[in-house]
Protein backbone atom coordinates (compact mmCIF):
# COMPACT_ATOMS: atom_id res chain seq x y z
CA UNK A 1 0.00 0.00 0.00
CA UNK A 2 2.93 2.14 0.85
CA UNK A 3 4.35 1.82 -2.40
CA UNK A 4 1.42 2.63 -4.44
CA UNK A 5 1.43 5.79 -2.56
CA UNK A 6 4.67 6.11 -3.05
CA UNK A 7 4.88 5.73 -6.84
CA UNK A 8 1.85 7.78 -7.08
CA UNK A 9 3.29 11.13 -5.35
CA UNK A 10 6.28 10.28 -6.94
CA UNK A 11 4.47 10.39 -10.23
CA UNK A 12 2.72 13.68 -9.50
CA UNK A 13 5.68 15.33 -8.96
CA UNK A 14 6.84 15.07 -12.57
CA UNK A 15 5.99 17.88 -15.44
CA UNK A 16 2.82 17.16 -16.47
CA UNK A 17 1.36 18.87 -19.36
CA UNK A 18 -2.44 20.00 -19.29
CA UNK A 19 -3.05 21.58 -22.23
CA UNK A 20 -1.31 22.87 -25.24
CA UNK A 21 -1.58 25.24 -27.91
CA UNK A 22 -1.05 23.65 -31.16
CA UNK A 23 -2.29 26.33 -33.28
CA UNK A 24 -0.11 29.14 -31.64
CA UNK A 25 3.36 27.39 -33.42
CA UNK A 26 0.89 27.50 -36.94
CA UNK A 27 -0.21 30.67 -36.90
CA UNK A 28 2.52 32.92 -34.96
CA UNK A 29 6.50 33.32 -34.94
CA UNK A 30 7.57 32.68 -31.80
CA UNK A 31 10.06 35.33 -30.69
CA UNK A 32 10.60 34.24 -26.63
CA UNK A 33 9.02 32.23 -24.29
CA UNK A 34 8.72 32.68 -20.67
CA UNK A 35 7.49 30.42 -17.88
CA UNK A 36 4.95 31.68 -15.33
CA UNK A 37 3.59 30.87 -12.47
CA UNK A 38 -1.28 30.79 -12.16
CA UNK A 39 -2.79 32.51 -9.44
CA UNK A 40 -6.09 30.23 -9.77
CA UNK A 41 -8.52 28.89 -6.88
CA UNK A 42 -8.95 25.69 -5.58
CA UNK A 43 -11.30 24.01 -7.91
CA UNK A 44 -9.37 24.96 -11.11
CA UNK A 45 -6.43 23.33 -9.71
CA UNK A 46 -8.38 20.74 -9.19
CA UNK A 47 -9.68 20.76 -12.83
CA UNK A 48 -6.32 21.01 -14.31
CA UNK A 49 -5.20 17.88 -12.21
CA UNK A 50 -8.08 16.41 -14.31
CA UNK A 51 -6.79 17.28 -17.24
CA UNK A 52 -9.67 20.10 -18.20
CA UNK A 53 -8.78 22.93 -19.79
CA UNK A 54 -8.48 24.88 -22.83
CA UNK A 55 -5.81 27.41 -24.18
CA UNK A 56 -6.32 27.98 -27.82
CA UNK A 57 -8.12 31.02 -28.22
CA UNK A 58 -6.59 32.96 -24.68
CA UNK A 59 -3.89 35.62 -24.87
CA UNK A 60 -1.52 37.79 -22.53
CA UNK A 61 -1.81 41.43 -21.84
CA UNK A 62 0.15 43.89 -19.96
CA UNK A 63 -2.27 46.04 -17.63
CA UNK A 64 -1.55 48.42 -14.45
CA UNK A 65 1.93 46.92 -14.52
CA UNK A 66 0.66 43.32 -14.16
CA UNK A 67 0.47 40.25 -16.47
CA UNK A 68 -2.96 38.86 -17.27
CA UNK A 69 -4.42 35.41 -18.98
CA UNK A 70 -7.56 35.98 -21.16
CA UNK A 71 -9.57 34.22 -22.71
CA UNK A 72 -8.67 30.62 -21.40
CA UNK A 73 -11.30 27.87 -20.57
CA UNK A 74 -10.69 26.18 -16.89
CA UNK A 75 -14.37 23.84 -16.75
CA UNK A 76 -15.52 23.90 -13.28
CA UNK A 77 -14.29 21.09 -10.48
CA UNK A 78 -17.26 18.48 -10.72
CA UNK A 79 -17.60 18.16 -7.11
CA UNK A 80 -17.50 21.93 -6.40
CA UNK A 81 -20.84 23.62 -6.25
CA UNK A 82 -21.80 27.09 -5.03
CA UNK A 83 -19.51 28.74 -3.07
CA UNK A 84 -16.79 26.32 -4.18
CA UNK A 85 -16.98 26.76 -8.06
CA UNK A 86 -15.30 29.59 -9.97
CA UNK A 87 -16.14 31.15 -13.43
CA UNK A 88 -14.53 29.31 -16.11
CA UNK A 89 -13.27 32.18 -18.59
CA UNK A 90 -12.13 34.63 -15.75
CA UNK A 91 -9.11 36.78 -16.36
CA UNK A 92 -6.19 34.81 -14.43
CA UNK A 93 -3.10 37.09 -13.43
CA UNK A 94 0.60 35.56 -14.03
CA UNK A 95 3.10 35.76 -11.57
CA UNK A 96 6.26 36.66 -13.46
CA UNK A 97 9.35 38.70 -12.47
CA UNK A 98 9.26 42.87 -13.04
CA UNK A 99 11.31 42.96 -15.45
CA UNK A 100 10.11 40.07 -17.80
CA UNK A 101 6.62 42.51 -17.26
CA UNK A 102 8.89 45.59 -17.87
CA UNK A 103 10.58 43.45 -20.96
CA UNK A 104 6.65 42.34 -22.45
CA UNK A 105 5.42 45.54 -22.03
CA UNK A 106 7.88 47.14 -24.30
CA UNK A 107 7.94 44.21 -27.02
CA UNK A 108 4.50 44.52 -27.29
CA UNK A 109 4.21 48.52 -27.61
CA UNK A 110 7.13 49.14 -29.77
CA UNK A 111 6.40 45.95 -32.13
CA UNK A 112 3.63 44.48 -33.65
CA UNK A 113 4.25 41.44 -31.31
CA UNK A 114 1.32 39.35 -29.19
CA UNK A 115 1.90 37.18 -25.78
CA UNK A 116 0.48 34.33 -25.91
CA UNK A 117 0.05 30.81 -24.06
CA UNK A 118 1.82 28.16 -25.66
CA UNK A 119 1.62 25.09 -22.92
CA UNK A 120 -0.24 24.69 -19.15
CA UNK A 121 1.58 22.24 -17.16
CA UNK A 122 2.53 21.29 -13.68
CA UNK A 123 5.96 21.41 -12.59
CA UNK A 124 6.75 20.43 -9.12
CA UNK A 125 3.36 20.21 -8.16
CA UNK A 126 2.90 23.77 -9.25
CA UNK A 127 0.43 25.00 -12.21
CA UNK A 128 2.56 26.80 -15.25
CA UNK A 129 2.01 28.29 -18.28
CA UNK A 130 4.25 28.89 -20.85
CA UNK A 131 3.59 32.14 -22.95
CA UNK A 132 5.20 33.38 -25.87
CA UNK A 133 5.95 36.48 -27.22
CA UNK A 134 4.84 35.82 -30.63
CA UNK A 135 4.58 37.59 -34.48
CA UNK A 136 1.54 37.20 -36.42
CA UNK A 137 2.21 35.05 -39.97
CA UNK A 138 0.63 36.04 -43.25
CA UNK A 139 -1.26 32.99 -44.89
CA UNK A 140 1.56 33.26 -47.60
CA UNK A 141 4.75 33.04 -44.75
CA UNK A 142 2.25 29.51 -43.43
CA UNK A 143 2.96 28.08 -46.82
CA UNK A 144 6.14 28.94 -47.26
CA UNK A 145 6.80 27.34 -43.43
CA UNK A 146 4.97 24.25 -44.65
CA UNK A 147 6.43 24.20 -47.74
CA UNK A 148 10.19 24.25 -46.20
CA UNK A 149 9.02 21.60 -43.45
CA UNK A 150 7.88 19.68 -46.52
CA UNK A 151 10.86 20.05 -48.28
CA UNK A 152 13.32 19.24 -45.37
CA UNK A 153 11.32 16.02 -44.55
CA UNK A 154 11.50 14.79 -47.88
CA UNK A 155 14.90 15.78 -47.72
CA UNK A 156 15.65 13.65 -44.54
CA UNK A 157 13.79 10.61 -45.72
CA UNK A 158 15.84 10.48 -49.20
CA UNK A 159 19.27 10.71 -46.59
CA UNK A 160 17.90 7.75 -44.92
CA UNK A 161 17.16 5.74 -48.15
CA UNK A 162 20.62 6.65 -49.22
CA UNK A 163 22.36 5.33 -45.87
CA UNK A 164 19.77 1.97 -45.45
CA UNK A 165 20.02 1.22 -49.37
CA UNK A 166 23.43 2.79 -51.60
Amino acid sequence: MQERRAAAKADNQGDRVVATNRRARHDYEIVDTFECGMVLSGSEVKSLREGRAQIGDGYARVEDGELWLFGTHIPPWVFAVGFGSHDPDRRRKLLVHRWEIDELKEQTTQQPLTIVPLKMYFKDGRAKIEIGLARGRKSHDRRQELAKKDAEREMARVRRNVEKYG
